[in-house]
């Protein structure tokens, strides 16, 4: 038997970041559109009001999997997005101590300056038709989904961009940094934007939850899939646009955002049409339940929610990204969605997969914009700060597991796992209970919200492996309805809706897709992990594992066998493997990731925050007067009949 994935590397799990040597890295982010010979470079593209032009568009993306890029014109000219820029930037800490008074929250605050200098690049001063040629020769989406950046190609242009990012970067030194100053934070309405699957979703919750502890109030929008989970928590539900089961599924089959099929072009823009439409009255329209007013002063968004810093930049409040996983363009690895040749191409890698994204929702963004938020068009031939790079950025894992790069600036935060713990009030089922205690600790394999092409066909590769290898194992139906048996053996025990955080330690090892959160958990309890990805960031969490020595390199599910699953649980169970997962679920369990969390949402707030609404707007006593009361209760009926 093949055993080539127990390969383990040596593993540092004290690896440090060294604020001494931060620098500030901003990116501009260009904006890519396929050449039209009636296009000329000051026109601004008209949207149908049906989206019809966004369908043209999404074909052509269509045709990058065929080919490598068609005809991209690239050109820079900064445009409005900067005014969503925050003015302050927070010295990186993991702790802050936070005190509560009558009239606020009072914390520390430093701020420093950034060196914002254009440069005039030799790219900008070619021809149009000289610009698509190189900007071509770069870029090849890949069968499997993944953008291969080949700068071996095309070194003139990779160049340029890297030149552009050694100038706009600023070494930040110690001695650069102003004292902490004192400063109150008042309670804000705190809107939170999240586009993606109940993973996606739960470390939001954990932050909003903590939020309102600080007393601000907290407004969680994401899918009516999930309005359940997030009110049982006691935060405020908004429901967003699309169907994560429509995503994930789309996101399994196409292997990531770019459509593999012509098929598949209507169902994208469906759901993205559904969810930047729905942004705006997420951050502003009353409580559904209660008709209570609502007007986000603040936005705290993943960066699927497109459109976010659109909303922010209409309603002029500040905006803060958290995330799972890498979005931020760094020269230590490349983006997940991204494949790199050559190392020195991994910043560059962020910026190609930046462009393609918008050159996919920019139709839909500009209607977005003129007609839900009254702000003009960007136009199509111009440049600006990369997606999130400007931005307040906070990356929801551990530094343990992914230290933050060096070249991350002070905008950006690697705060840690954030952990809802729900085990704590799950009581399991007498006949699970009595399963467990029949033998020995059991594997768990799950899927979570994948969707599963042959479910009949997994199933039974999971027995037979299970059976190979003598071990008992738990199956995790999840949205891919794993464990179809005509009668379940003895050594399976099938499962559903079990909290993670209280199932795993019962585990001897864990095999799941790799989504971050999954992962998480998994670390935490101390279970040697194998992942099977999917698509997008499971790979990247699947490598990090290989890596870390914390589990067998990943099995792509389209690889996945008898003999790969074999193999990956032998070397779960080796010993050696089991007692570094256990050093580094210690170092876990000391962290807390979501104060950390909301300590730098707090510390990246601009010292000046907009101003609270206005008396025709109400405010903190908004029914202290029993008529504005009862009109409220008559315009919230109104709103739910005709919604």
């Amino acid at each position: 038997m093949d055993n080539k994935r127990c390969e383990i590397q040596p593993i540092n799990l004290e690896e440090r970041y060294d604020l001494g040597k931060e620098v500030v890295a901003e990116q501009f982010m260009t904006e890519i559109r396929v050449s039209d010979e009636n296009f000329h470079e000051d026109n601004i593209a008209e949207v149908n009001k049906d989206g019809g032009s966004f369908n043209g568009e999404i074909e052509h993306m269509f045709s990058l999997r065929q080919s490598s890029l068609p005809e991209i014109f690239a050109n820079s000219s900064r445009r409005g997005l900067d005014q969503c820029v925050l003015p302050s930037v927070g010295v990186l800490e993991t702790q802050r101590n936070l005190l509560v008074d009558n009239h606020g929250i009072v914390m520390s605050k430093s701020k420093s300056q950034k060196d914002s200098r254009r440069h005039d690049l030799k790219l900008d001063r070619l021809s149009q038709r000289d610009k698509e040629k190189l900007i071509a020769n770069l870029v090849k989406i890949q069968n499997d989904g993944t953008v291969e950046v080949d700068l071996a190609k095309n070194d003139p242009v990779a160049s340029e961009l890297l030149e552009l990012h050694s100038v706009e970067s600023a070494a930040l030194h110690v001695d650069d940094i102003v004292p902490n100053l004192n400063k109150s934070v008042p309670r804000l309405k705190v809107a939170l934007l999240v586009v993606g699957t109940r993973g996606d979703v739960q470390p939001f919750l954990a932050m909003a939850k903590r939020l309102q502890e600080y007393g601000h109030h907290v407004r969680l929008a994401t899918h009516s899939n999930f309005s359940g989970f997030v009110k049982s928590a006691g935060v405020e539900f908004y429901p967003l646009g699309g169907d994560p089961r429509v995503l994930a599924g789309y996101m399994a089959r196409n292997k990531g955002l770019i459509p593999s099929a012509p098929g598949e072009i209507s169902i994208q823009r469906k759901q993205l049409k559904a969810i930047i439409g729905s942004l705006l009255p997420a951050c502003t329209e009353p409580d559904i339940e209660t008709g209570a007013p609502f007007r986000a002063q603040a936005i705290i968004a993943n960066p699927p929610a497109y459109g976010h810093v659109h909303a922010a930049e209409a309603l002029g409040v500040p905006l803060h990204i958290f995330f799972t996983m890498p979005w931020t363009p760094t020269y230590e690895f490349p983006h997940p969605l991204a494949r790199v040749p050559q190392s020195y191409g991994n910043w560059l890698s962020y910026i190609i997969v930046d462009l393609l994204i918008w050159w996919g929702i920019r139709s839909y963004i500009n209607d977005f914009r003129k007609r839900k938020l009254k702000l003009p068009p960007i136009a199509y031939f111009s440049m600006y700060h990369g997606s999130i790079s400007h931005l307040p950025t906070g990356y929801m894992w551990s530094p343990h597991v992914v230290p933050k790069p060096r070249d991350w600036g002070p905008l950006v935060d690697v705060v840690g796992y954030c952990f809802l713990n729900l085990g704590s009030r799950y009581r399991p089922s007498g006949v699970f209970v009595e399963w467990m205690k029949k033998g020995q600790k059991p594997i768990y394999i799950g899927f979570g919200s994948m969707p599963l092409e042959d479910p009949c066909k997994t199933t039974t590769i999971i027995m037979e492996a299970l059976k190979d290898t003598g071990q008992r194992g738990i199956l995790d139906r999840g949205w891919g309805d794993l464990g179809i048996f005509s009668e379940v053996p003895d050594h399976i025990f099938l499962l559903e809706n079990c909290p993670h955080d209280w199932l795993f330690p019962q585990c001897s090892a864990v095999v799941h897709h790799g989504g971050a959160g999954t992962t998480a958990t998994g670390l935490r309890a101390g279970c040697p992990t194998t992942i099977v990805p999917f698509f997008g960031d499971q790979f990247f969490w699947g490598d990090r594992i290989h890596q870390k020595g914390l589990g067998p390199q990943p099995i792509p599910i389209a690889e996945l066998s008898i003999d790969s699953l074999s193999s990956a649980i032998r070397c779960m169970l080796q010993a050696e493997v089991k007692t570094r997962v256990m050093e580094l679920a210690k170092l876990i369990e000391n962290e807390d990731g979501v104060a950390a969390a909301v300590g730098a949402f707090h510390r990246h707030l601009p010292h000046e925050m907009p101003k609270s609404p206005t008396p025709s707007e109400p405010g903190e006593d908004e029914f202290s007067n029993p008529i504005q009361w009862f009109f409220s209760k008559i315009g919230s009926f109104c709103w739910r009949v005709c919604s």
